[in-house]
């Protein structure tokens, strides 16, 4: 059966830039909500002092979790190589981090969809990339996962493997038992695809999933990419919601996912409307992984 962990998608900018939120608060928040685990971000303030990834690993698990999953983001379509080998020492880092907190999956990414970078070139170079990090992320028993993304929050261009084709270029040139795919389905609508289509074309290479349902405050699809390249975080007009009311159908992706013998993390990235909000997301979650993987 899977396991469910969770993300502080709410808090972001509290925990990675002003510090008005500590990690701990956090940590005792999504302990009320009786999850296995808690989905670890990189660029967290307090992450970046190294005396402090054993004292929070203990919090976590003080509480009865675990750190399952580390959510960073490189950008490895960079046209230049020093900067190119700069993100695999980040990636590196991020993966000794991993192994630190007793995490087990290490989040990689493409990198931004720079206008001046072709298919090509940049599976290419995603690829190089990815797979030098990948003995170093093996010898620790981590495993990288390839998440189909959007766009990071704190990048100026979104996902140059943002589109299903080259997702799956991508993942098809990447073989090693340590790497797999985050599966992510409401980031597909954002490519204008369909995430069913996706799943079925990687499931079989699924180990772990970002659970979100997304909406559109205004505006088409089409009106949100026309203006998604060159501003930092999210186009306004995006937006996260609870999970179960939007447009993703849960009961297709874990009727495919069971059936593909899914048996991994499951990361809740909600509540930015309310801790309420991710409480009802969980419980949605919860009841649809006891139907489709029954014990």
């Amino acid at each position: 059966m899977p396991k469910l962990a969770v993300f502080p998608k709410a808090y972001m900018k509290a925990l990675c830039k002003d510090g008005s939120m500590k990690l701990s608060e956090w940590i005792e928040l999504a302990a009320s909500l009786n999850v296995d685990g808690l989905e670890w971000y990189a660029g967290f303030i307090e992450m970046q002092d190294k005396k402090n990834w054993t004292r929070l690993r203990k919090q976590v698990e003080d509480h009865g979790m675990v750190i399952p999953m580390m959510c960073c983001s490189p950008d490895f379509t960079h046209p230049d190589e020093e900067f190119r080998n700069r993100e695999v020492s980040k990636q590196k880092e991020w993966i000794d981090m991993t192994s630190v907190l007793g995490g087990s999956y290490c989040r990689v990414l493409s990198g931004q969809a720079r206008p001046v970078l072709s298919e090509e070139e940049g599976i290419k170079l995603a690829a190089e990339c990815i797979e030098m990090c990948l003995p170093y992320a093996a010898d620790r028993g981590i495993t990288l996962i390839l998440e189909n993304h959007y766009k990071d929050d704190f990048w100026s261009y979104p996902e140059f493997a943002q589109k299903m084709d080259i997702f799956c270029r991508l993942v098809e040139a990447i073989d090693h038992p340590n790497f797999g795919v985050n599966y992510d389905p409401s980031n597909t609508y954002l490519a204008g695809e369909d995430p069913i289509e996706l799943l079925e074309k990687v499931a079989s290479r699924v180990v772990t999933m970002h659970a979100s349902d997304r909406f559109l405050l205004e505006g088409t699809l089409d009106d949100l990419r026309k203006e998604e390249s060159g501003a930092e975080g999210y186009a306004r007009r995006l937006s996260h919601g609870e999970i179960g009311k939007g447009l993703n159908d849960y009961d297709q992706i874990f009727n495919i996912l069971s059936n593909e013998g899914f048996n991994g993390w499951i990361s809740v990235e909600d509540g930015v409307d309310g801790f309420d909000q991710l409480q009802r997301s969980v419980g949605f979650l919860k009841n649809k992984i006891g139907q489709y993987w029954p014990r």
